[in-house]
């Protein structure tokens, strides 16, 4: 790797800068738990308990639609209040540090691609260096995208349904803290992550390894294996979050194509 006008580094220079890299990426994200840790009403009563309760904005939105179009009154929400237990002596605060600890890292994350980029930028040339950019530009936006969609949509609609649903009213259900924060940061950590299907796909496209017509062939094919993948990735295993998840990954299958090149571009590009 050699920097811009200076002369080719040695290993251990590489590896210093590497470590100062990762110090300053975990400096980051210490710093952001710590200031997650203080604004502990705010993070845990405002953000994530907000959607254990009808008053959340998407179940309102469900009712003013049902309200609008009375052939959409299946999508109303009834009044409901999830209630949490903890029945363990130290569960209440280490849950407050794990969760500081994650919302830290997920905001952190555009620094941390900034400082990867400043790593890997004096190996590339100048080409190289614009797709990089647009890549971790774009892995940023589609990653925060995810997360939205999966705080204001998939996870509140399946905490509505899981933790309201009974095999008799005999069974009163008691949802304990550590299975509605597990639930809370699974989901919403995935939803970020298959959210950058679009970049992947477009590099692959890049090397020639996938094409529109390939993704449009097997696109059958792909909802099954998008089934599969929304299975394993759901934490509860039930058919109702699973098909939460499968739509957005079927939804980001057809963007993907949309962002996909076609086989003549390809070939160019390896031309060029």
């Amino acid at each position: 790797m050699a920097g811009e006008g200076k002369k080719e580094m040695t290993f251990w220079e590489h590896f210093d800068e590497l470590r100062a890299v990762l110090f300053r990426s975990a400096a980051v994200v210490v710093v952001l738990m710590v200031v997650v840790f203080c604004f502990k009403s705010f993070v845990f009563d405002t953000i994530i308990f907000s959607p254990r309760t009808s008053e959340f904005i998407i179940y309102r939105w469900l009712n003013q639609l049902s309200d609008l179009k009375p052939w959409l009154s299946a999508l109303r929400i009834e009044s409901f209040q999830i209630e949490l237990i903890n029945i363990e002596m130290s569960a209440q605060f280490f849950t407050h540090m794990s969760v500081s600890f994650w919302l830290g890292f997920v905001v952190s994350i555009p620094f941390i691609l900034y400082q990867l980029w400043t790593f890997v930028r004096p190996a590339l040339y100048p080409k190289e260096k614009k797709s990089i950019v647009v890549s971790f530009f774009f892995c940023s936006i589609l990653f925060f995208t995810g997360i939205v969609v999966g705080y204001f949509m998939v996870f509140p609609l399946t905490i509505k349904f899981l933790g309201t649903y009974q095999v008799s009213d005999w069974v009163e259900n008691q949802i304990s803290l550590q299975s509605y924060i597990s639930m809370f940061t699974w989901l919403i950590l995935v939803m970020g992550l298959v959210f950058e299907m679009p970049v992947l796909i477009h590099l692959l496209s890049r090397f020639g390894i996938v094409t529109k017509k390939f993704l449009r062939k097997y696109r059958r094919h792909a909802v099954i294996v998008l089934l599969i993948l929304a299975a394993a990735i759901t934490p509860s295993g039930d058919a109702f979050t699973m098909t939460m998840v499968a739509m957005p990954l079927y939804l980001l299958y057809e963007f993907s194509i949309l962002v996909c090149r076609n086989q003549k571009s390809a070939e160019e590009t390896e031309g060029a």
